[in-house]
């Protein structure tokens, strides 16, 4: 019988242990070091915030991921980020107010009311990178190389990704005059590719016939490259800029293909996660095992409007607990060595050259047990022929 539950945490939440921290810091480290190389600025946005400063742009469909209380000092509604993004545009868009195009990049954890299918830890470990100032192909590309390098750099194999563009549901839903609660039941009917619902709803509203067509065409647009070509004739009544939709997403789908010869690209016209923020180009990163994302990302070049200052902005996210539980690479972690408790100076030069190669090096301390193996250690140091060796730990 269990007699108290104060080590029990709450549902969702997790904690690291030594080798599962020791793992998700190097991972980090890795990560942040491959973001520096490609010219993204880390930075570092509070654990709490302003209500309204998290649910702008992206943030609106986070509201009830969103813990909520209130502030002692002001009397304001503050909560603790579900995602970091809005607040990255904020420091682009006011801290920052650069005229260049901003590559940042971030990494902390954000805490969700409740999973959301990104993983199951309601406490994911966010990580991503956003590039703002720049409204074309490139930079669509360059994120999406980036994600597919994060995963390679984590040892996450076998990526799908599915890529899209919500520009062209919205052309068609402005065609169709569709009430927001309509296109919303439309929105949630296209994610789960109900063909048959899709033509009943579209059937029982006023809709242009050929409009009408098109938008029931949108769940079974998906597939290979070949997509773009049936898109095209089967579109082709919807104007110029759904096919310049078509025409600017298949520029990003070749870009990432050239890159990425590896990768399986899906392209998939009903692929609108958070269509009401994204502006262009969405994209989801999923693998064999799971049947949800891991990464999301896409292009949202009005997040800072808020802030003062919209700009053109593209990016992804990911979660890095998820990552590694993924992960096939086998990350080296310190070897570790037990110091006996001696002052001797010669054992201190010792251990601190140890240190500097890169050892784990733990004194005993008084009173403790010599138990090398329980501790972790493969070797030990003793004194032999007046000189300190390293001597291995039978097990």
């Amino acid at each position: 019988m269990m007699v108290n539950g104060h080590w029990i945490l709450p549902q969702g939440i997790e904690e690291a242990l030594p080798a599962q921290a020791a793992r998700l810091e190097c991972l980090r480290r890795n990560l942040l070091d491959l973001y520096a190389s490609w010219g993204y600025e880390m930075v570092m946005p509070p654990f709490i915030d302003h209500i309204e400063s998290l649910l702008t742009g992206t943030g609106h469909d986070l509201d009830l991921q969103t813990f909520k209380l209130v502030d002692q000092l002001s009397g304001r509604t503050l909560g603790i980020r579900a995602d970091m993004t809005p607040q990255v545009a904020r420091i682009d868009a006011h801290q920052l107010n650069r005229e260049v195009p901003t590559r940042l990049c971030y990494i902390g954890t954000v805490l969700h009311t409740r999973s959301d299918g990104f993983g199951s830890s309601r406490s994911p470990l966010q990580v991503g990178a956003e590039l703002y100032g720049h409204a074309g192909v490139e930079s669509d590309v360059e994120i999406l190389d980036l994600m597919l390098k994060t995963f390679e750099s984590a040892g996450v194999n076998d990526i799908y990704l599915d890529i899209g563009n919500v520009d062209v549901y919205k052309n068609l839903a402005k065609q169709a005059a569709l009430t927001e609660q309509d296109e919303i039941r439309l929105f949630e009917l296209l994610q789960q590719k109900a063909v048959t619902e899709i033509r009943q709803l579209v059937a029982s509203l006023s809709i242009d016939a050929s409009v009408a067509n098109m938008i029931t065409q949108l769940a079974e647009l998906n597939g290979d490259f070949s997509t773009f070509e049936r898109a095209r004739e089967q579109l082709k009544q919807a104007g110029q800029d759904v096919i310049s939709a078509l025409d600017y997403l298949q520029q990003v789908a070749e870009g990432v293909s050239r890159h990425n010869k590896d990768v399986r690209l899906n392209i998939d016209l009903a692929e609108l996660h958070g269509y009401h923020y994204h502006t262009g180009v969405v994209f989801g990163a999923f693998v064999p095992q799971l049947g949800q994302e891991i990464a999301r990302g896409g292009r949202y070049d009005d997040i800072g409007k808020i802030f003062g200052r919209a700009r053109p902005a593209t990016g992804f996210s990911t979660d890095l607990k998820q990552l590694l539980g993924l992960s096939t690479c086998d990350i080296q972690m310190p070897q570790k060595i037990l110091a006996p408790a001696d002052e001797d100076d010669e054992l201190q030069v010792k251990i601190d050259k140890l240190r500097v190669e890169g050892y784990s090096v733990s004194r005993i301390l008084p009173g403790q047990v010599d138990d090398a193996a329980a501790m972790g250690c493969s070797q030990k140091l003793e004194q032999i022929n007046g000189q300190w060796q390293l001597v291995p730990i039978e097990s």
